[in-house]
């Protein structure tokens, strides 16, 4: 366990730390701004402010005035510890307990700062040491060392596009319940064949449906391409 974790804030720090790796992986500049990370956490500008200027004081950000804040490799290590106990948790609930892939992250949330080092090597020995999440999300490994991969976000591709729908955001539920509703699930074959305009809806094939699907979940769903 990263020690600079710890502490009185050592929750919280790890929920900031997770958030703004993900962020910043989808920023252009690799800068998160405090009203971006405040959205994502559910709390208000001044406390990210606050719990930023503290992660800034343990090493384990840098915030940039006016720019935003990105994290130093001590905080990167305390979001990929998080992420490989919350991954490992999701799969292992998932493939051994059954539960659907719209619920399992709701679940990881509650788990994925209480178990132990020991607990979290038994668990990923159990299913063989994987790679991947039931959401296609990479796992770190035991040494924080992660493969993101490379992938487009559906809602970038044109007409006649192909590849293989291979990741996909666990924010939502109800947009994972959609897919497997309609029969859409990791590895499939994507082919994107019509883009409205003005922003509409992307009409995609895949092996087992034609679905019209629109900017929120295109921008949720990610694809290796052939």
């Amino acid at each position: 366990m990263v020690p600079s974790a710890h502490g009185s804030h050592g929750e919280a720090i790890q929920n900031y730390a997770k958030a703004i790796y993900s962020l910043q992986r989808r920023a252009d500049d690799g800068q998160v701004g405090t009203n971006e990370l405040a959205e994502r956490l559910g709390v208000t500008a001044g406390s990210a402010s606050a719990m930023v200027k503290r992660m800034a004081e343990l090493g384990l950000a840098e915030h940039a005035p006016y720019k935003g804040v990105t994290l130093t490799r001590d905080g990167e290590l305390v979001a990929l510890e998080v992420l490989r106990h919350h991954r490992l948790l999701e799969l292992y609930l998932a493939e051994h307990l059954g539960v659907p892939w719209d619920r399992v992250h709701e679940e990881a949330e509650a788990l994925e700062h209480v178990i132990s080092e020991d607990l979290e090597a038994r668990i990923a020995a159990k299913l063989g040491n994987p790679t991947h999440d039931p959401h296609g999300d990479p796992i770190p490994d035991a040494q924080l060392r992660i493969d993101e991969g490379e992938t487009a976000s559906l809602a970038a591709l044109e007409p006649g596009a192909r590849g293989r729908f291979v990741r996909v955001s666990d924010a939502d539920p109800a947009m994972l319940r959609y897919l497997a509703e309609q029969g859409v699930g990791l590895g499939d074959a994507v082919e994107v064949v019509a883009r409205q305009p003005f922003g509409g809806p992307l009409s995609v094939r895949f092996p087992r449906a034609e679905l019209s699907i629109g900017g929120d979940l295109a921008r949720a769903m990610r694809v290796s391409l052939d």
